[in-house]
């Protein structure tokens, strides 16, 4: 589904990404791991096509994305379609003057009817359980609420695969366990799930690779579940960066 060779990105000269080869399969949940810095966010956003690379080659299924690519805004919005971002800090992501629009502002790019906007907008919010949020202002809710409005922001446009860039930061152990039994059923549904995450322990259940990155903004392993569960150094490793 998403081919990503040899990538390289920095910003004015402060590398980011350094020759960085990676391939995700349709339905698959990766979690991107390392320490801060390393890279995991400008992957993220490259994956999204918020900027292309400098060097190197990404594919979305049978697109090629690059700067020309990502210049003509009908070719880019057939990626944006397709890819739904959460941002870390959900303050960026919400802008509307109550959830409701919020959700709505998604589908309605995208050419829906009225109607149909309304029913997926019932619907996120049915399944997010947060109807009686529905006509308040997103910026003030709590940390936890905005969380998964911005991600139901995305949910309404139901893209085929979902990033999302260290959902758990800051969030109560109540919020973090909704989330992952949010993701669960994307994933139990078919949907590709790519994330950034600081503590395996938060996604190892629905985990199917991780890839850790390095503080050289390189790929230092690829790993399945399986071989993290299996050996107790990984799995000590992964649960304290």
């Amino acid at each position: 589904m998403l081919t990503l060779n040899n990538a390289f990105y920095d910003y004015e000269g402060h590398l980011a990404l350094d020759d960085v080869s990676l391939k995700v399969q349709p339905g698959e949940t990766l979690v991107i791991m390392g320490p801060n810095g390393s890279g995991k966010s400008t992957l993220l956003k490259i994956l999204t096509g918020f900027f292309p690379l400098k060097k190197g080659s990404y594919k979305f299924k049978d697109l090629t994305i690059d700067a020309t690519f990502l210049n003509d805004p009908k070719q880019a919005a057939k990626l944006y379609e397709q890819i739904g971002f959460v941002f870390q800090d959900s303050d960026v992501q919400l802008f509307n003057m109550s959830v409701r629009e919020e959700l709505a502002f998604g589908p309605q790019q995208l050419g829906l009817t009225p109607e149909e906007v309304k029913q997926r907008v019932d619907d996120c919010l049915k399944l997010l359980a947060i109807e009686r949020l529905s006509d308040r202002v997103p910026y003030h809710l709590s940390g936890g609420e905005k969380k998964l409005v911005a991600i139901g922001s995305v949910l309404t446009m139901n893209p085929d695969v979902f990033v999302l860039d260290e959902p758990f930061n800051g969030l109560s152990p109540h919020y973090r366990t909704l989330i992952v039994e949010l993701l669960a059923k994307l994933k139990q549904n078919g949907k590709t799930i790519i994330m950034s995450s600081h503590h395996f322990g938060q996604i190892k259940d629905i985990c199917d690779r991780v890839v850790l990155f390095s503080e050289e903004h390189q790929i230092q392993k690829k790993m399945t579940k399986a071989e993290i569960l299996n050996d107790p150094a990984k799995l000590a490793h992964l649960s304290v960066l």
